[in-house]
């Protein structure tokens, strides 16, 4: 009989802490197996993944395959397509001839999941951890004093929105990229708007402004400082660097090397669709045959510097072509941060920093196996080893993966979901 949903486990063998996509998949994953518990802490009351961003119409940039148990196990009933069946669209989703799913609807196949499973704690705010010497268990505390004892942890907890150093604390009603639908209709009301950003949320937003520039009469500005609208590369031969293969070979590096690959390759995931350049190239064009359109794009372009009128609520970013060297400025009324997220150490790990291995610049030192406690065999993350596992590691396609490894070491080297270590045509390493 299962665990009631809101009692915890006496002695889990391992607790997860978030739940994203990513620590979802970990809990699906684990609950068919005998002889390893888990238990979930989330802090949110549901799976709330990128909900700021829900813009109709907007998919992942992952084939379906990519959901939280497929590739792993494709008969587990927590997959996308049972989701899909469960929910009396499987037809209709075929029928759509799509591999890629709307965005919000991935969000209500998470949720779908995770109600399902006896493992997960909503509403847990956790505020310590702390480690016993002596008997070997890490201790879980809650904001609301509950206490959860294990052997292991997984950290699961995601990267929050990043905020450039240019635009910290500058008051007024600027909003991140995150928190974009919540604003839409604020800033469809202002006389100007500028995004600042380069990556498919930059131009997700860009593209539903544009769609009503006409209708609500603004200005519209897109800043980046990308030389130019990079497309995120899905070539298949370039999408075989998402592989076992290519992970090991970028581990092994020197960190160094890893360091520079790292800088090089953000193209590879966090470019936009071809689709979307296309269509807000196809949209401008429409737009400026009834008279050119009040938008600019400005590539190349740095943000220095964001000072915020407390008397007009408006903005003057001061910025700089970076190719040419000079500094200019632009007066905007609405402000959205297009800038990505950021993986930051939580502060509840603070008692046991000295537990956990560091490389030079302070990040996780990240075993293979994805572990980063001093045993190498107590302390696992999600998501967080971009700069040891190269970018791999937000790549949802090798999520299942990266769980199976986990599990794996949760049990010990027994392997419920056989790993595929081989699947690349091309050699990485000499």
């Amino acid at each position: 009989m299962p665990t009631p949903r809101d009692a915890a486990p006496r002695e889990p063998d391992f607790i997860g802490i978030g739940l994203g996509p990513f620590n979802l998949g970990l809990a699906c994953l684990t609950e068919p197996i005998d002889g390893l518990t888990g238990v979930f802490l989330e802090s949110k009351p549901d799976v709330d993944w990128h909900s700021g961003m829900f813009i109709e119409g907007a998919t992942l940039q992952t084939p379906f395959l990519s959901d939280l148990v497929t590739l792993a196990d494709p008969t587990s009933p927590y997959s996308f397509l049972n989701y899909l069946k469960e929910s009396g669209r499987l037809y209709s989703f075929y029928i759509r001839e799509s591999f890629y799913p709307l965005r919000e609807e991935f969000n209500d196949y998470c949720r779908w999941a995770a109600a399902r499973l006896p493992s997960v704690r909503f509403g847990r705010t956790v505020t310590r951890v702390t480690y016993d010497e002596g008997d070997g268990r890490y201790t879980v505390t809650t904001g609301d004093g509950e206490e959860y004892r294990a052997p292991r942890l997984v950290l699961g907890t995601g990267t929050p929105p990043y905020v450039p150093p240019a635009a910290e604390g500058i008051g007024g009603d600027a909003v991140h990229a995150s928190g974009y639908l919540a604003a839409r209709e604020r800033l469809r009301a202002k006389s100007s708007v500028t995004v600042v950003g380069s990556g498919q949320s930059a131009a997700e937003i860009y593209h539903d402004l544009l769609q009503d520039i006409d209708t609500h009469g603004y200005t519209l500005n897109w800043v980046t400082r990308s030389p130019r609208f990079f497309p995120l590369e899905y070539t298949k031969l370039t999408l075989e660097m998402t592989s076992p293969e290519y992970v090991d070979y970028f581990h092994a590096l020197p960190p160094a090397v890893r360091e520079r690959l790292g800088a090089s390759q953000k193209n590879l995931y966090k470019g936009i669709s071809t689709e979307l350049i296309n269509a807000i190239f196809d949209l401008l064009y429409a737009k400026n045959r009834k008279g050119k359109v009040p938008t600019r794009l400005l590539t190349n372009t740095s943000l220095d510097r964001v000072r915020h009128d407390a008397a007009t609520g408006g903005y003057t970013l001061e910025l700089r072509q970076r190719e040419q060297g000079r500094d200019h400025t632009l007066t905007t009324e609405g402000l959205v941060l297009a800038t990505g997220y950021r993986y930051r150490v939580p502060e509840f790990l603070t008692p046991v920093r000295d537990r956990i291995r560091w490389d030079a610049q302070g990040r996780y030192d990240v075993t293979r196996d994805y572990a980063i406690d001093v045993t190498g065999h107590g302390v696992y993350v999600q998501n967080a080893e971009l700069h040891t596992h190269g970018f791999a590691a937000p790549d949802l396609g090798m999520a299942a993966y990266r769980n199976s490894r986990i599990i794996r070491e949760l049990l010990g080297g027994r392997e419920p979901y056989r790993i595929e270590t081989a699947i690349a045509f091309q050699e990485f390493t000499a």
